[in-house]
């Protein structure tokens, strides 16, 4: 059974947990840990994406963040950030891997899952691409696929194809602040 800590408007924990069923159903607000994963390429940023296994009781078969998954009761938003990074693509990080791109207001829409309507918490970490190709990324059974998108070319395509990107708009508008004002320190 996983547990979540219920949270505050300003995305603090309120000392209260919930079971994962019971904050999706009534949608109490909960955090997560989403990792992005940039790169220069010929002069673009490019952001690498996961295609969630067909198998996900959420947006199966569709283009996600890098990495991304809950923050369990009690863990450090960090130490979930780097499980989920291990677990879905099989990259062993550090913290000091990881930039902080901040926090984001994750708002699900209403039909999701079918019950689904609340509000998730989302602390924003950028790593650089390890230099990797999408074919060295591996996963247990959690992701279909990784590819490398054009960050401005995809940030236009979620809104209009919500049948392909699931990605969180909000997050991927958060990410593209951050490169912005940081956009020196990623490389070729």
């Amino acid at each position: 059974m996983e547990l979540f800590d219920i949270i505050d408007e300003n995305g603090n924990p309120t000392g209260k947990i919930v079971e994962r069923s019971i904050a999706h159903a009534e949608g109490i607000p909960h955090r997560t840990a989403h990792i992005w994963i940039i790169r220069r390429r010929n002069e673009k940023t490019e952001i690498l994406l996961q295609k969630r296994s067909r198998n996900k009781d959420s947006f199966p078969g569709k283009f996600d963040t890098s990495s991304a998954g809950h923050i369990q009761a009690g863990d450090e938003p960090m130490e979930s950030a780097l499980r989920e990074l291990k677990e879905e693509l099989g990259i062993h990080a550090e913290s000091a891997d990881l930039q902080f791109a901040g926090n984001s207001p994750y708002l699900l829409p209403e039909n999701f899952m079918e019950k689904y309507s609340g509000m998730k918490k989302s602390l924003l970490l950028y790593l650089r691409s390890p230099g990797r190709d999408r074919s060295s990324y591996t996963s247990k059974g959690e992701v279909e696929e990784v590819q490398w998108f054009d960050l401005e070319e995809t940030y236009q395509q979620c809104s209009q194809h919500r049948d392909k990107f699931c990605v969180p708009l909000g997050g991927l508008q958060l990410v593209r602040q951050f490169i912005k004002s940081n956009g020196n320190t990623i490389k070729e």
